[in-house]
């Protein structure tokens, strides 16, 4: 059961950061992050009435909220990276995030094994190789680069509050729906303060709302598809070794790398596809060690 709601992680994962990538090339990431969390709040609340978890309410849920906070932080770093860089680059190193859960490990008294210093190593060089052919003259792709970090902690930090969220399957979805509303708040706040200043909530060239509204099914898809890889991931770490867990759901970069390959035929050099291979392959001997 592990290996199978790890591997639903993934392929979930994936096609949501591909989904997503796509989207914030012809919206606003803010606007991608609200509307999307907002309709995954709405399916949420549905099945917290409809299973009765608000009976689960506790002190747990403030890892909920926390998870809340940083997630839409997250998602907009990510979604405004796969915008500007080759998704084949930027979601392999998104995966970097497992870094996270290993450090609270390491907070928590855990000493790192032979393969996690070699994951660390690992890790670090693909970075370079992916990133820094494009540094040179091209400040785009160091933002992407940077970007594309910042939403890795930010993931890593969502996954290990959200782990700890929950007990069972209703609490599960409780957690869920408390995480997403506080996203929708945090990000509609950040919303609200980016047109303020001048910035857009929808996108340019006309179709406005209509834009939106015809979009929303593929919103939709995404906003689902992160919910429920978020719980698919938890019930993986419940219900087994955790490293097995961490390991199989770190393969998602690559179901986002092949949608990119199959659907916009991008194409990387041969040093940034060594890159991302290194990068993930740094992160399966971060979460094994």
């Amino acid at each position: 059961m592990t290996a199978m709601f790890a591997l639903a992680t993934s392929l979930l994962w994936g096609l949501a950061d591909f989904g997503g990538g796509l989207l914030t090339r012809r919206f606003p990431a803010l606007t991608v992050v609200v509307v999307s969390q907002t309709i995954a709040v709405v399916v949420l609340g549905t099945l917290v009435l409809a299973t009765g978890a608000l009976s689960e309410a506790g002190p747990r849920l403030w890892y909920a909220v926390a998870a809340g906070a940083v997630g839409p932080a997250a998602m907009l770093a990510f979604y405004k990276a796969l915008a500007l860089g080759p998704m084949g680059v930027v979601s392999p190193l998104g995966s970097l995030g497992v870094v996270v859960p290993v450090a609270v490990g390491l907070l928590l008294g855990d000493r790192p094994g032979l393969l996690q210093f070699a994951g660390i190593v690992v890790a670090i060089a693909g970075v370079v190789l992916a990133g820094g052919p494009e540094l040179r003259g091209a400040p785009v792709r160091r933002q992407a680069v940077l970007l594309t970090l910042v939403a890795a902690f930010g993931f890593g930090a969502v996954m290990a509050l959200i782990a700890e969220a929950s007990t069972t399957l209703t609490g599960l979805f409780l957690a869920l729906f408390v995480q997403r509303v506080t996203n929708v708040a945090v990000g509609g706040g950040a919303l609200w303060l980016s047109v303020r200043r001048g910035g857009r909530a929808l996108p340019e060239g006309g179709g406005g709302l209509r834009a939106v509204a015809a979009a929303v099914p593929a919103l939709a898809f995404v906003g689902l598809a992160d919910v429920a890889a978020n719980g698919t991931y938890a019930l993986a770490a419940q219900r087994g070794p955790v490293t097995v867990a961490a390991v199989l759901a770190s393969l998602y970069p690559v179901v986002t790398a092949l949608a990119a390959r199959g659907v916009l035929k991008e194409r990387l050099r041969s040093v940034q596809a060594a890159g991302a291979g290194l990068a993930l392959v740094g992160t399966v001997l971060l979460a094994t060690g």
